[in-house]
């Protein structure tokens, strides 16, 4: 009885060794394998990734041309360019005096600068200063009319022409202009009420403002200086 369990014993003792070595073979390997997966792991951490080559996009093609609007045709140049410099570049042919003028201001001036050019409600057009004062840059309220305050006849052309009457600016003949612009000077005292102005008149007209305008230079390239004398 004593040999049988002695026999039964050593049984069950060697079973459970096998089955402790089948497990702590087991756990080795799980861990073995936990080990190899940290350094694979590890050695993808620390290895740089490789850089990608930055893609280049071509440049894009510039167009010719936009296909937007066509080339302006010589009569539309000569339509806009009608600018007067104050030496009277730019006249064109004609010729006007105040009594042809008045009708065509008080038909299509009066309404806004007054019967005479005095009365308004817009800009007051006629009106001298005593002796021709300039007091302008010390009393703001002195009248600036063309007698008073413009600097050159030939660009009350200019302005008339380009910009009045403000409901149809450019809609008067040159004829006219030279008539409304002579009706206006003799309505300043600045020329006779019998003189006829043209190309060649209406840039010698003195204004009493004149002096009082001088060139802006500002930006221009300045003249070489003369040899020096010792």
């Amino acid at each position: 009885m004593t040999s049988l369990r002695s026999d039964h014993f050593r049984r069950a003792t060697a079973w459970q060794a096998e089955r402790f070595l089948t497990a702590a073979c087991v756990i080795g390997a799980i861990a073995a394998a936990g080990d190899r997966a940290t350094v694979r792991l590890g050695a993808q951490t620390t290895t740089p990734a490789a850089k990608k080559a930055p893609v280049t996009q071509a440049p894009a093609k510039v167009p010719a041309t936009f296909g937007i609007g066509r080339p302006a045709t010589p009569a539309e140049i000569a339509a806009l360019d009608i600018d007067i410099g104050p030496e009277g570049a730019g006249l064109p042919p004609g010729r006007g005096t105040a009594a042809d003028g008045a009708p065509i201001y008080a038909a299509r001036c009066a309404g806004c600068h007054g019967k005479t050019g005095r009365e308004g409600p817009n800009d007051v057009l006629v009106g001298r200063l005593p002796g021709d004062a300039f007091p302008f840059a010390r009393d703001p309220r002195a009248p600036k009319t063309i007698g008073s305050y413009w600097p050159y006849a030939t660009t009350v052309f200019d302005y008339v022409r380009r910009a009045m009457p403000p409901d149809a600016p450019g809609s008067l003949k040159d004829e006219e202009v030279y008539n409304l612009v002579a009706y206006l000077l003799a309505a300043n005292e600045l020329i006779p009420q019998d003189a006829v102005i043209d190309a060649a008149s209406l840039p010698k007209v003195q204004m009493p403002a004149r002096a009082h305008f001088v060139p802006d230079t500002r930006g221009r390239a300045k003249p070489p200086a003369g040899p020096s004398h010792r």
